[in-house]
């Protein structure tokens, strides 16, 4: 395990190496020049050489590349271009809303999707079946920024309410905060809980279907135990595979929905970052972003030896 764990830290290094010269090249593409919306009404072409300078953006993108990466290593992630103020301070103040996000999502998605998909393989072609496989198409169907938008929109023009969008720190209101966190990671989950339940169906369909799942009902076992200690228990492991999967797109979908919520987390910071064209606020974040997909599918896979103790890594 350990010599699996070293090799798995070590791949972790040129992953991010990828990912992060990816992201800093293509954010040096986006339309628009972050210089010359600073200098506003600038009729000398040499004030924005100048400003370019300044700012390190008059060199080659390889070069500004392998200078950001030196910080990096020395733990610093540069600074706002327009704030002046370092990337690394503004990401650990609005990381914790977008891990708390995130994993209230995840916990919805997993709350939703394995007791219902359990439901639905024990009861197949029933009622029960029927609702639950009509709820992962429409979790796969319908976009979460358009059912944001209905959830903000719609209450307010029939009910005069809206969800509350003025960020409510826990140590203010512990209720109001869990409240104002509910809404959003319950729409940002729904997807992945729709993913994971159909997947949940067809494994433990096909589990239902193995010998010794049969030998357990003709010695009598109770369904409970049939279904969670001897099915659920082998059905799980391609369901945390995709879990894994599943937190890169709760990451993404944190932009979205911290935008339309109000909530100060990375996601808002990256979007009004690509707005301003903010690029080391843009690399910042993504780097976070990847290291934390990155180590959430190490722990998935290391969660595989502790749920089947016939796994193991070398």
């Amino acid at each position: 395990m350990r010599q699996y764990l070293i090799k798995r830290l070590l791949l972790i290094v040129p992953t991010l190496l990828l990912v992060t010269a990816i992201v800093f090249t293509l954010s040096r593409l986006i339309p628009g020049d972050v210089v010359a919306m600073m200098v506003e009404e600038n009729t000398y072409a040499k004030d924005l050489e100048e400003m370019r300078a300044k700012l390190g953006l008059n060199r080659p993108i390889h070069v500004q590349y392998v200078v950001w990466l030196s910080q990096v290593v020395r733990g610093n992630l540069g600074e706002s271009l327009w704030t002046r103020r370092p990337v690394l301070g503004e990401i650990l103040r609005r990381l914790p809303v977008s891990l708390e996000l995130g994993a209230l999502a995840i916990a919805f998605a997993l709350l939703m999707a394995i007791p219902i998909g359990v439901l639905s393989a024990a009861r197949q072609d029933t009622w029960p079946d029927y609702l639950a496989r009509s709820f992962a198409i429409g979790g796969l169907s319908v976009p979460g920024f358009w059912l944001a938008t209905l959830v903000v929109v719609l209450p307010s023009l029939w009910w005069r309410w809206t969800p509350p969008i003025q960020y409510i720190a826990w140590h203010e209101d512990p209720w109001g905060h869990l409240v104002q966190f509910a809404i959003p990671a319950m729409i940002l989950g729904f997807a992945s809980a729709a993913s994971l339940l159909r997947l949940t169906r067809a494994m433990m369909l096909e589990v239902l279907r193995q010998d010794y799942v049969r030998t357990a009902w003709a010695k009598g076992l109770g369904e409970r135990v049939i279904l969670l200690k001897h099915a659920l228990r082998n059905a799980i492991l391609p369901v945390i595979t995709i879990l894994g999967i599943q937190t890169a797109q709760v990451a993404g979908g944190t932009v979205v929905m911290e935008s339309i919520f109000g909530l100060p987390g990375m996601g808002r910071l990256l979007l009004e970052a690509i707005s301003y064209r903010d690029y080391p606020v843009i690399s910042g974040v993504n780097l976070v972003l990847a290291t934390i997909v990155v180590l959430s599918n190490l722990v998935v896979d290391l969660a595989y030896a502790y749920i089947d103790p016939r796994i193991h890594y070398r």
